[in-house]
C-alpha cells in the first residue's frame, strides 16, 4: 500500500499524514468493490491536540467576535463553493457511499443551502428583550458553547456534516467532526472549501477515525463543551450517559422505526408512489424510512397487490446509470445485516412477497447490492417490525380504524417520523396529533425544509436540528440585566 496516495487531515497549521499503512482508513465503493479512496487516519492521541487547537481559534481568532453579518459574508462564501464544485463532490459521495447520481447532487445542493440559509439567519437573528417587572429592563443573549464535536454517520456525507458544521459556526463556536469511518472523504472536502472560503484556520477540524476511539475520546474530552450525534440509539444512549456526567448539552439525532400509514380514502396511485419512495429511497438507509406500512383493511388486498407488482418494476443498479432507481447498501456487513433481519422476518412467520435476496445479475455481482423487499403476516410486536433495520425493507401491516393505526404506529420505542395518506384532512389533523413522532407527513413523505426543526420524540433522540432550532441547539443563553434604579437599591 503506497502511503503517499493516503489523503491527509490537518491539525492547525499541520497536516498529518500516515507514515504506518495500518494507520489508515480505506472507504471502498459499495457499487463494485474498488478502492474510493484512503484517508489518514487520526488517533485518540490527536484528540488533544485538535481540541486544544479549536479553543485556541474560538478563544483567539476574531470569529465569534464578528458581527452576525461579517460571520454571514463567510457562510454564503462557503455555499457559494459547495454549488461551485457540485458535480466533483457528489462524485466522490457517490464512490465513498454508492448513492445514485441524482441524490449525490441534491446531498450537495443541501449542504450549500444550509450554509446559505445559516448566513441569512446570522444576518436577521434577534436576541430577546423581555418586558419589565421592575426598575430594570432585561435581555437574552445566544452565546457559543465553545468546542463543539459533531459526530456523523455513513448514510448522508456531507449533507449530515453541512447541517451540523453550519450552524454552530453561525453560533460562534469551533467545530471538530468525525465522519463515519464508511464514509470519511467528504468531511475533509468540507473542510477544505471552509479554509478557501476564508473561515480562520482551526474553527472547523476534521479528524477520520473511528467511533470506539476517537469519537468515544471527543465525547470524554473536558475541552469539548457541547455534542451532536447522529447515528444509532444505542450509541446515542452511550453518548448521552457521558454527556449527563460530563454536564454538558448534546443534541442526538437517533434511530427510527416509522410508521406509514394509508386509509381507505386516500388517493391510492399517490400513496403507492409515496410508500415506495418512502423506504427504497436511498436502499432504506434513511433515519426516517417508512419502513412499517399499515393499510387499512378495506382496501389491504388491492394496495399490497398494486404495491408489490410496483415494487417489482424498480431499477436497482449502478449508482451511475442515470436510469437506477435504488443502488447499493453501503458494506458488505451491512447488506448481511439486512439479509439476517428477512431471514428472522421468515423465521417469525412472515411472509416474503417480493425481493428477500440480493440481485442475481452478474454485473452487480462484486457490489453490495439486495433487492426491495416486502413482508407481511407479522404482528407488530415481531422483531423485524420494531427494530431498526436499515435497509430496503417494508413490513406491511393491516389496521381497523383510527384508534388501532393510532396504537399500532405508537407501539415502538422510536418516534422519528411517521406519514399518512388520507383525504380527510381533519382525520389527518386528529392522527397527526396523536402520533407521537418529531416529523408527520401527510399526502408526502420524506420532505425536509432547512428551515423545519427536525429530530425525534422518545428513543429517536433529544434537541432539534434546522431552522431556528438549529441554531439555538449550538448555542447557550446568557441573560443580562440593566439596572434603570432612580433611587439607590435598599432592603
Amino acid at each position: 500500500m503506497d502511503v503517499s496516495s493516503h489523503k491527509p487531515f490537518r491539525l492547525g497549521a499541520k497536516w498529518r499524514s500516515s507514515q504506518d499503512g495500518d494507520a489508515v482508513i480505506t472507504s471502498i465503493n459499495p457499487a463494485d468493490g474498488s478502492i474510493a479512496g484512503i484517508v489518514t487516519r487520526a488517533l485518540p492521541r490527536d484528540v488533544d491536540t485538535a481540541v486544544e487547537v479549536a479553543r485556541d481559534a474560538f478563544l483567539h481568532k476574531p470569529w465569534r467576535k464578528l458581527r452576525p453579518d461579517q460571520r454571514a459574508i463567510t457562510l454564503y462564501e462557503i455555499g457559494r463553493r459547495l454549488s461551485a464544485e457540485r458535480e466533483s463532490l457528489a462524485r466522490l459521495q457517490m464512490q465513498d457511499s454508492g448513492k445514485p447520481w441524482k441524490e449525490c447532487l441534491n446531498m450537495v445542493d443541501s449542504a450549500a443551502g444550509h450554509f446559505r440559509y445559516y448566513g441569512a439567519v446570522c444576518e436577521t437573528w434577534q436576541n430577546e428583550m423581555t418586558s419589565p417587572r421592575g426598575e430594570y429592563f432585561s435581555m437574552a443573549l445566544a452565546e457559543p458553547f465553545g468546542v463543539v464535536a459533531a459526530i456523523t454517520p455513513w448514510n448522508s456525507p456531507i449533507m449530515n456534516e453541512a447541517q451540523k458544521v453550519a450552524p454552530a459556526l453561525a453560533a460562534g463556536n469551533s467545530v471538530l467532526v468525525k465522519p463515519s469511518e464508511e464514509t470519511p472523504q467528504l468531511a475533509l472536502e468540507l473542510a477544505r472549501i471552509c479554509g478557501e472560503a476564508g473561515l480562520p484556520e482551526g474553527l472547523v477540524t476534521v479528524l477520520p477515525g473511528h467511533g470506539e476511539d476517537v469519537g468515544a475520546a471527543l465525547v470524554k474530552h473536558p475541552g469539548v463543551r457541547m455534542v451532536s450525534f447522529t447515528g444509532g440509539t444505542e450509541t446515542g444512549r452511550v453518548i448521552g450517559a457521558i454527556a449527563g456526567q460530563r454536564l454538558i448539552p448534546v443534541g442526538l439525532e437517533l434511530g427510527g422505526k416509522s410508521p406509514h400509514m394509508v386509509f381507505d380514502d386516500a388517493d391510492l396511485d399517490r400513496a403507492v408512489a409515496g410508500v415506495l419512495s418512502g423506504i427504497f429511497g436511498s436502499a432504506g438507509q434513511s433515519c426516517v424510512a417508512g419502513s412499517r406500512l399499515f393499510v387499512q383493511k378495506s382496501i389491504y388486498r388491492p394496495f399490497m397487490e398494486t404495491l408489490v407488482a410496483r415494487t417489482q418494476q424498480l431499477r436497482v443498479g449502478m449508482p451511475d446509470d442515470p436510469t437506477t432507481q435504488m443502488g447499493p447498501l453501503v458494506s458488505r456487513v451491512h447488506r448481511d445485516k439486512v439479509a439476517d433481519y428477512v431471514d428472522v422476518g421468515r423465521a417469525e412467520g412472515g411472509r416474503v412477497l417480493v425481493g428477500g435476496s440480493a440481485p442475481d445479475r452478474a454485473e452487480l455481482a462484486n457490489g453490495w447490492f439486495y433487492l426491495p423487499t416486502v413482508i407481511d403476516g407479522l404482528d407488530n410486536k415481531a422483531r423485524v417490525c420494531q427494530e431498526e433495520i436499515f435497509g430496503p425493507v417494508l413490513v406491511a401491516l393491516p389496521f381497523e380504524d383510527e384508534d388501532d393505526v393510532i396504537q399500532q404506529a405508537n407501539d415502538t420505542p422510536f418516534g422519528l417520523g411517521a406519514g399518512m395518506w388520507t383525504g380527510d384532512y381533519a382525520r389527518a389533523w386528529r392522527v397527526a396529533r396523536e402520533i407521537e413522532a418529531g416529523s408527520v407527513w401527510i399526502n408526502t413523505y420524506k420532505q425536509s425544509h432547512i428551515a423545519t426543526p427536525f429530530g425525534g420524540f422518545k428513543d429517536s433522540g433529544i434537541g432539534r436540528e434546522k431552522g431556528l432550532h438549529g441554531l439555538r441547539l449550538y448555542s447557550q443563553v446568557k441573560s443580562l440585566y440593566w439596572g434603570m434604579h432612580e433611587k439607590p437599591m435598599g432592603l
